[in-house]
């Protein structure tokens, strides 16, 4: 199997964090968000020829309907369902949804114009800051600030108390600035 090119390997996290947001957090089990990155990645690098963009945001917007057609052909084969194009391009706005919402977090506190161009730039260092969280407090952060999950919901979830997701999140978002910091 070949290997994604080192162009579009930096896209991982990004996809990554996407794919995370966007499946159930119920079916985590049965489904992993970073096989589908893979899928994802690997069709991408064989179609390389067929892109016909010259950014790097046109090339984020491709990847994305890479992985929006990965997770809802891996979510139809693991529920066994005929294949639906709604739920498809359900899929594909909330992906499109997800990474509006993760640059406008990140473009909460810019006030000018050209910092907003930069957006996409930092959606991905975000996704590769949040990569680098041990998993509880990444999932703790991404199940409270993307799902919009309550403290009890998240400890149900994870299997640990209300207290512990609340430490979780404190660190997760502490660690989560340091990453941040780090990356530059």
């Amino acid at each position: 199997m070949s290997q994604p090119s080192p162009g579009l390997d930096c896209f991982r996290s990004y996809l990554l964090l996407l794919a995370q947001v966007r499946l159930d957090p119920r079916v985590k089990g049965k489904l992993d968000a970073s096989d589908v990155v893979q899928q994802t990645l690997l069709e991408a690098h064989q179609g390389l020829g067929q892109f016909r963009g010259q950014t790097r945001e046109e090339q984020a917007a491709w990847l994305r309907q890479i992985l929006a057609r990965n997770l809802a052909n891996a979510v139809r084969d693991q529920r066994r369902q005929k294949r639906d194009v709604r739920r498809e391009r359900s899929l594909q706005a909330a992906l499109d949804d997800s990474a509006s919402r993760l640059e406008n977090w990140l473009e909460a506190d810019q006030s000018s114009p050209s910092q907003h161009l930069h957006g996409q730039e930092r959606a991905m260092r975000l996704a590769e800051a949040l990569a680098g969280l041990p998993e509880p407090q990444r999932e703790a952060v991404v199940l409270r600030h993307w799902h919009g999950w309550s403290l009890a919901d998240i400890a149900q979830q994870l299997q640990c108390t209300p207290a512990a997701v609340t430490g979780l999140l404190h660190r997760g978002l502490k660690n989560l600035r340091k990453n941040l910091q780090d990356l530059g």
